[in-house]
């Protein structure tokens, strides 16, 4: 550890790494694959009772099978809002009803849509590592202004080592969930 009084909080920036990882799982999670997931219908929000809501929140989300996805909505009026809402979300899906439960039958992905959605997910991954190069550039910011303070050179070079390990740590991180989504898309 530094000697010097001065310390950078390390902490923090892991914290808001961490947040960058997080946010691009949450990202990967609404990307569509060839498997029905519960989660895949977080970005699609109902007008109901006035409001945008979730539709977690407006009914029970099964995975019964591997390609189906059901939803149990509790209150029988908001069962056509809901169904309008998820055909209208792009996520390419035909609602079927039956009484107060809708079905999510997962069509297969062809060749094209599966490249496409991979691409989207290099997207995601570049988002995420630009996060995380923020978060490090704030840290060498931190480190110039406690320079400017009297932080002795050996004290600079322990916290950018530090930070700089914490953002190739981060990175890779980011690669293996891009590797393992990519691979989960493709997968036929």
């Amino acid at each position: 550890m530094a000697d010097s009084d001065i310390e950078i909080d390390t902490d923090d920036l892991e914290r808001r790494m961490d947040g960058a990882l997080a946010a691009l799982r949450h990202e990967f999670g609404s990307l569509r694959t060839g498997r029905a997931s519960a989660s895949m219908l977080d970005p699609i929000l109902v007008d109901a009772y006035g409001s945008p809501t979730p539709i977690n929140q407006l009914g029970t989300i099964n995975v019964p099978e591997p390609r189906l996805v059901t939803i149990n909505v509790w209150d029988r009026s908001l069962v056509g809002k809901v169904e309008k809402a998820i055909r209208e979300s792009g996520l390419g899906i035909n609602p079927q009803l039956n009484g107060t439960i809708i079905m999510l039958p997962i069509p297969e992905l062809n060749e094209e849509r599966r490249r496409e959605l991979s691409k989207v997910a290099a997207q995601y991954a570049e988002s995420a590592r630009v996060a995380i190069r923020n978060v490090r550039r704030d840290g060498m910011d931190q480190i110039k202004k406690a320079r400017a303070e009297g932080m002795s050179e050996d004290d600079q070079k322990f916290w950018h080592d530090a930070i700089q390990e914490m953002t190739d740590r981060h990175i890779a991180l980011v690669d293996k969930a891009l590797e393992a989504k990519q691979a989960e898309i493709m997968q036929v």
